[in-house]
């Protein structure tokens, strides 16, 4: 055996050692030793810069519903219970304490379904994790790395326990944003309050008594709180830690924790193995529509297939969509109003037939009452496909004159495979400004977001975006 080989193995043995010294730990407190013990020095550059990229993704979707109701909304009924405000809301000119400010800046940031998302697990990761990360910031005077690096650690704690519990947690009916969020938003917490290692585990345990959101909300502004409170209760984790509270050291994965209670088994291994070697947060990807991020694959079939048949949508007789079960569970529905549309299969295909595009406005009220739209969504027929991945879809057009036409998109804009560029990502802020009325401030927004790493606090930024 050559020495490469014994060093192989030898490493392997530690890892495998460490995993079951770690599960014999129990999640949580792995979780917060890993939180507490992280190293900015040892965050490789491109995963430095996939942060930035989350925060002014995160940020431009915040800016672009700053003046909807639902964001005016929460901003109100957070003002009539709101501490000192030491915390900005995005977009609004005004200061919150950060539990409040959190919330409104997650429910804004998640609003149009234009946010960031994890695949795998269908987590968008920044909405519950940046506006704590950002608030605690503020109030507390921390440097713009401090907050970077919270929310890789924010990010990456939610996406292993959303990899642990998925698909079952989601299909069973619980939102997985809101769920896992709360744990993210608590480590992210934790990171900035400077929490030792044992207290950033019980901020996690405690967030197990906070997440909570259910599926059945999404098409109303019951999603909103849900969001909401996974920034607001994960920060609030980790405030209770930092005087004192403990949890259970099982509060996740016990016979009675959360995972359980919410359903599944948690798979300790998806947790703990490789961790900080293996980043899932370096895996989030960002929209270029604002819909569910498994209707991208449709409306980009649908979008190509409309150039090359070159026909009138009337000349369209049937448009067939397949996918995988949670394309169909999330998208074949009816549509009564945007909040349906943003997650609807049928909704994605007429407008890349009829509009030929998918921005912010084809998914609004005026939108669903469009009658062109509404004739061609009763066109479109959705059929399960278990053999396609998530996040794929495969449309077949058959036209009145019998012609056929078929296109299959497993990678689609914005996806992993096709991920979006930092020019794309610009763009997209800025049309975010643009909408919420911010269209002059957006260049010196970005240029903030960019230089997050040098800057000495986060005060400058929240000043641009206030």
């Amino acid at each position: 055996m050559s020495g490469q080989e014994a060093g192989d193995i030898e490493e392997a043995a530690d890892r495998e050692g460490q995993s079951m010294r770690d599960e014999a730990l129990g999640a949580a407190a792995s979780l917060g030793e890993f939180v507490a013990g992280s190293a900015w020095e040892d965050i490789p550059p491109e995963l430095r810069h996939a942060a930035k990229r989350s925060i002014l993704n995160h940020l431009g979707c915040a800016l672009g519903v700053a003046r909807d109701p639902a964001v005016t909304a929460a901003l109100r009924v957070m003002q009539g219970c709101a501490g000192a405000p030491v915390a900005t809301v995005v977009g609004q000119g005004v200061k919150l304490d950060p539990m409040s400010a959190a919330f409104v800046n997650a429910v804004a940031s998640n609003l149009l379904d234009y946010d960031d998302t994890h695949l795998d697990t269908v987590i968008h990761p920044a909405a519950p994790v940046v506006p704590a990360v950002l608030a605690l910031a503020e109030q507390r005077g921390l440097s713009g790395a401090a907050v970077l690096h919270a929310f890789l650690l924010g990010g990456e704690v939610e996406c292993r326990i959303g990899n642990a519990v998925s698909p079952g947690h989601y299909a069973r009916g619980w939102h997985i944003t809101s769920t896992c969020g709360a744990f993210g938003a608590a480590a992210a917490a934790a990171r900035l309050l400077g929490l030792d290692a044992a207290q950033a585990g019980h901020a996690i345990g405690i967030a197990a008594s906070q997440a909570a959101g259910i599926v059945e909300n999404l098409p109303t502004a019951a999603k909103n709180v849900g969001v909401g409170n996974a920034a607001r209760l994960g920060m609030l984790a980790a405030l209770f830690a930092e005087q004192g509270y403990q949890a259970a050291p099982l509060a996740i994965e016990g016979p009675l924790g959360w995972a359980r209670a919410t359903g599944d088994d948690a798979d300790l291994g998806a947790i703990l193995g490789e961790l900080g070697l293996r980043w899932e947060i370096g895996r989030n990807t960002f929209k270029p529509y604002p819909a569910g991020i498994v209707f991208h694959a449709v409306i980009d079939a649908c979008l190509q297939l409309a150039v090359e048949l070159g026909v009138a949508p009337e000349a369209i007789a049937q448009v067939t969509v397949a996918g995988d079960a949670l394309l169909l569970t999330r998208g074949d529905r009816v549509v009564r109003n945007a909040r349906d549309a943003r997650v609807s299969i049928h909704h994605s295909a007429a407008l890349g037939f009829v509009r030929g595009r998918a921005g912010v406005a084809d998914f609004e009220a005026a939108a669903v009452q469009d009658p062109a739209l509404a004739a061609f969504r009763a066109k479109v027929v959705a059929v399960e496909d278990p053999g396609l991945p998530r996040g794929a879809a495969r449309v077949r057009v058959l036209l009145l004159d019998g012609q056929e036409a078929e296109a299959l998109v497993i990678d689609p804009r914005g996806s992993a495979g096709q991920p979006l560029t930092d020019a794309e990502l610009e763009a997209k802020f800025r049309d975010n400004a643009a909408l919420g009325g911010f269209e002059e401030q957006a260049t010196a927004q970005i240029a903030a977001v960019w230089a997050l790493e040098e800057a000495p606090d986060v005060r400058e930024l929240m000043r641009l975006l206030a």
